[in-house]
């Protein structure tokens, strides 16, 4: 019985020797076996890397962010190359964040330099040289129903329903045919949404995807949209009763940060010329380099300086129509250039007549400036009849999600198979 006991204590002991790193060479006896197994030292763990955050500060080119890191030229260099041939590092933005990755030696092992919430450079080291390749972060993504009160703008409301302020932007451009976000919102506005949002490893922001369906309740007055996929696969988004929202024009030249500052008027007095003049468009007062953007598709007529009226763009747009954006700081098309609905074609500035910061912009039909705040802007084709049966199936299912959401609360919701398949 002894020698089967021992016998025993023996393969424990064997395996105490291979899964616990035990140092002894020999048994003597199961008594000396239980106290040198009890003294046996707890193996060191490995060393670890050492991981260095950096953050990309304006006026620091990316060089000089390494070896402020502690690294010296040589080697910043060496990771620098293989980046280059990914991406132009002149165009590195404040804010963004590289990773360094350190041995216990010191030497370099991997760099990771985020574009954005959802890709990043990965530099890794391959005996003496670095590789860079383009990766995308690993993140997860849930259906969310998001609601909120306006108090002061849609940006405060949406941050105090707990979520950032680019869906704010997200949710103003849905709406941006019918509402100026600028003047329109009053104080206890609401608004409902549902939107696909991500959030990436290691980062404390997040992304939004599709907003599948949206609310807006505008002083008593209900702005809705449903997104909604026609027959060829065209995405767009529709008012509850399948109407079209988008429109020939957009309701304003600008996204955010501006107000009114002067309207079309035939008879106003020049604060600069002294006399009574006509008005002939809407200004827009916003801080210098705020974006301007093109109300309706059309194509670059002028580009250029134009005496009192500074830098201007003209673009020509079908059915006669002209629009007019003065007194820019920087022009961003050519004459000639197609541009497209929504698209930057300047910054906001002071040049020419201008008392102070801001977009005087007109629009123009048939030879004729008319009062653009006053237009009734034309919109474009509702769903197809042979398509409101499926329509209507995706209004009641994101509505029905809605209506389910208190006021400044948001919630995830895990849509189903169905759902999914839906989408």
């Amino acid at each position: 019985m002894r020698g089967s006991q021992l016998k025993v204590v023996l393969a424990a002991v064997a395996v105490a020797m291979l899964v616990g790193g035990a140092y002894y060479a020999r048994v003597v006896s199961a008594k000396r076996v239980a106290i040198k197994a009890e003294a046996a030292p707890t193996p060191a763990p490995a060393p670890k890397d050492q991981v260095t955050r950096l953050e990309i500060v304006r006026g620091v080119t990316f060089s000089e962010l390494l070896q402020h890191a502690g690294l010296d030229a040589s080697v910043a260099g060496q990771l620098i190359e293989p980046m280059q041939r990914l991406i132009q590092l002149r165009r590195i933005r404040p804010g963004q964040d590289v990773f360094l990755v350190k041995s216990q030696q010191g030497e370099v092992e991997s760099l990771r330099y985020r574009l954005d919430p959802a890709d990043e450079i990965v530099v890794t080291r391959h005996g003496k040289e670095f590789e860079a390749q383009k990766e995308k972060i690993p993140s997860t993504t849930q259906t969310v129903t998001v609601a909120g009160k306006v108090d002061g703008s849609l940006f405060d409301a949406v941050i105090a329903a707990g979520e950032h302020p680019a869906l704010a932007v997200r949710l103003a451009q849905i709406f941006a045919w019918d509402l100026d976000f600028y003047t329109d919102p009053r104080p206890g506005d609401t608004f409902r949404l549902v939107v696909e949002k991500s959030q990436y490893q290691g980062a404390s922001t997040v992304d939004y995807g599709r907003i599948f369906a949206a609310e807006y309740d505008n002083a008593g007055s209900k702005h809705t949209a449903v997104l909604f996929h026609d027959r060829a696969g065209r995405p767009a988004y529709y008012s509850a009763d399948g109407k079209s929202l988008q429109k020939e024009f957009l309701r304003s030249p600008l996204r955010f940060e501006a107000r009114i500052t002067s309207h079309y008027n035939p008879h106003r007095f020049h604060p600069i010329l002294k006399r009574y003049l006509p008005h002939l468009g809407t200004d827009y007062g916003a801080p210098i380099g705020s974006p301007v953007q093109a109300v309706a598709r059309g194509e670059v007529e002028f580009a250029g300086r134009r005496g009192g009226d500074g830098n201007m763009v003209l673009l020509r747009h079908a059915n006669g129509y002209e629009t007019y954006y003065l007194h820019l700081s920087r022009i961003l098309v050519h004459r000639g250039q197609a541009v497209q609905q929504g698209q930057l074609v300047g910054l906001v500035g002071q040049t020419g007549l201008a008392t102070g910061p801001h977009l005087d912009f007109r629009v123009r039909r048939a030879g004729k400036f008319i009062n653009f705040e006053r237009m009734n802007l034309p919109p474009t084709r509702p769903v197809l009849r042979a398509d409101l049966p499926a329509f209507e199936a995706m209004r009641d299912k994101w509505f029905g999600q809605m209506e389910n959401t208190a006021v400044t609360s948001a919630k995830a919701v895990a849509p189903s198979p169905a759902q999914q398949a839906a989408q």
